[in-house]
């Protein structure tokens, strides 16, 4: 049986599917025009990531923060980690000590809702899923992507239909309402810097109930000892 949480968060999830229609990848100039900050110095939060993947620091596995998400994450024995700087509002002081040029870029980036650093293992799939709902949007930078056996960028997110081979330093905003999954297809580790952005000019009751359902989250991660 379907818990209460999963039933309200498919009424969410119909019910800005039902008044935004925009396509999987979208125009960062349009809708996260901050974007190009976080592009332009890519170089610089490519050596604050390296340094923190190359450190004793401990980088949990994704199902090890969100045990809800191990049908995604724990499914091959490879690992997926995530080391999160913040989550829905909620900065993670401890984590940001880590890498002070990106915490501060986030911090003057006030459509940040979320930040984490992903680090993909070689050879990792994270089998197709959809994200919970639109009011928010999916940006992602490459910092680290090792070429795959063809010279091709050796990571492929799957979206919609069609595949994204994004190399060093190459950004894409995306809905990831929409069905998507993703391979390293390398000997090695892909890094990326991931941002959920909050999504601009929304009728007014979408943006309250986002508002609400990003603070829900951000008072749990808090709970949970995230902040």
């Amino acid at each position: 049986m379907d818990s209460l949480y999963e039933l309200s968060s498919r009424a969410i999830r119909r019910f800005y599917d039902a008044r935004i229609n925009t396509p999987p990848v979208l125009a960062i100039d349009t809708y996260f025009h901050d974007g190009h900050r976080f592009h332009d110095a890519w170089e610089v939060i490519r050596g604050e990531a390296m340094a923190i993947l190359e450190s004793a620091q401990p980088i949990p596995r994704f199902h090890e923060i969100m045990p809800a998400q191990a049908d995604i994450s724990a499914t091959d024995g490879r690992d997926w980690r995530m080391f999160l700087l913040k989550i829905y509002g909620q900065d993670i002081r401890a984590n940001q000590a880590h890498c002070p040029f990106l915490s501060e870029l986030l911090a003057a980036c006030p459509d940040v809702l979320s930040a984490t650093i992903s680090f993909l293992a070689p050879h990792k799939h994270i089998p197709r899923h959809t994200g919970p709902f639109r009011g928010i949007l999916r940006y992602q930078l490459n910092l680290e992507v090792p070429p795959a056996e063809d010279g091709r960028p050796g990571t492929v997110l799957w979206l919609a239909g069609d595949e994204h081979r994004l190399g060093n330093g190459e950004q894409l905003l995306w809905d990831d309402t929409y069905p998507h999954e993703v391979w390293n297809r390398s000997e090695h580790t892909r890094v990326a810097l991931l941002l959920d952005v909050r999504r601009p000019d929304m009728p007014l009751d979408l943006r309250l109930l986002s508002s609400a359902v990003t603070r829900g989250v951000g008072m749990v991660a808090r709970w949970r000892g995230f902040s």
